[in-house]
């Protein structure tokens, strides 16, 4: 009896010391295909409360540039505070290479969830996404999923749109500078979207383009800005990170239409309103569902009835009427009788594009690489 005990004492030794070194997951592992239903139950037990979550954030510009960075900076401050998760970020990433280092630093830092802010990161997102398919991936204003790798952005032509309309009431001269960073679809769809606007109080408006081929550069923004005040502009709006078209504006006496934040205090004397983002919202809700161990691919593409994107209060910089004018175009965007992109809509060259009663679809707009007539630029 006393061998058997023994012998059963040195097995148990032995089947111990076996599952203390069992293979943990690796990379290759992680590597293999995995399905929503596998990804959402693996991020369901590993992540069942805020304080075991950490949040990764991938940003194209510094948090201070004012704009479009710092709106996603102040969503992720918003999610810390709503679920007490741990966030970490990475400034100025550039869209290259680069960045697919940066998040996996990230995930070597715990990360379950990362959010790339930036088109020029998609194909990096995507990729690095069936390396590891246990981190939800989420990438901002472009259009490639994988089973966990979302994509969102929100309606912001809805805002330019309405923009437009306090541009269009504004100008004396007929003559609106837009500064913008790159001729993708996004972009050429926020310029149509404001010149339909600023036409739709005033046909005779012509928006002219200057691209700066970046993101963040205050001084190249606002070089850009000086060229079409110098061409007779007298108001100035953008598709920038930083409030430097608007200073341009400001230092001539003129008027300017912001983006992504309220920049009133940054060029008070010319600014008059600008289409804002309000991402908090969003993140929190995402992130929740990964801690439900609910959250799937998707593509979301919210607009003003969401509330991720809207209209900054107009200032006393804002033409007379324009507040009654935004309201009622407002009205019409929330209920459906205003589209934006519903025809009759002609491009540059006098082509029917949208025909009188029909109106564009998402993938159409998503797509958009033409510009409306009235717009002075080219696509490329």
């Amino acid at each position: 009896m006393k061998k058997i005990l023994a012998l059963l004492m040195v097995l148990t030794l032995v089947l111990s010391l076996a599952a203390c070194g069992e293979k943990t997951p690796t990379e290759e592992t992680y590597g293999e295909t995995a399905t929503e239903t596998e990804v959402t139950e693996g991020m369901d037990t590993e992540t069942s409360t805020g304080e075991d979550v950490t949040v990764g954030f991938i940003y194209v510009g510094p948090i201070g540039d004012g704009g479009w960075t710092y709106a996603h900076d102040q969503g992720r401050l918003f999610l810390e505070e709503e679920l007490g998760v741990k966030t970490i970020y990475k400034e100025s990433v550039p869209e290259t290479q680069d960045v697919e280092q940066e998040m996996r630093n990230m995930i070597d830092q715990g990360a379950t969830i990362i959010f790339a802010t930036s088109f020029g990161y998609m194909d990096f997102m995507e990729k690095l996404s069936g390396d590891f398919p246990e981190v939800a991936f989420m990438h901002c204003s472009g259009y490639k999923t994988t089973d966990n790798m979302a994509n969102y952005f929100g309606r912001i032509y809805q805002a330019r749109y309405l923009s437009g309309i306090v541009a269009g009431m504004k100008t004396e001269t007929n003559k609106i500078g837009y500064v913008a960073a790159f001729p993708i679809p996004e972009v050429i769809r926020g310029i149509n979207a404001f010149t339909l606007g600023a036409q739709s109080v005033n046909p005779d408006v012509e928006v002219e383009v200057v691209w700066t081929s970046t993101w963040y550069d205050p001084a190249k923004e606002k070089e850009a800005a000086i060229a079409m005040l110098d061409n007779g502009a007298d108001v100035i709006a953008q598709h920038q990170d930083t409030a430097g078209p608007q200073q341009a504006a400001e230092e001539r006496g003129v008027w300017s239409v912001g983006y992504n934040t309220d920049m009133s205090a940054m060029a008070p004397k010319a600014y008059m309103t600008a289409p804002v983002w309000n991402w908090g919202p969003y993140y929190v809700e995402q992130v929740q569902a990964v801690i439900d161990g609910t959250f799937a691919s998707h593509a979301y593409w919210g607009g003003m009835e969401d509330g991720i994107v809207a209209l900054a209060p107009l200032t006393e910089n804002a033409p007379e009427g324009a507040q009654e004018a935004v309201d009622a175009a407002t009205a019409q965007i929330l209920d459906g009788s205003e589209l934006v992109f519903d025809g009759p809509l002609t491009n540059q060259a006098g082509e029917v594009i949208v025909a009188e009663g029909a109106a564009m679809t998402d993938g159409e707009m998503l797509n958009m690489m033409w510009f409306v007539d009235g717009v002075i630029g080219n696509v490329e």
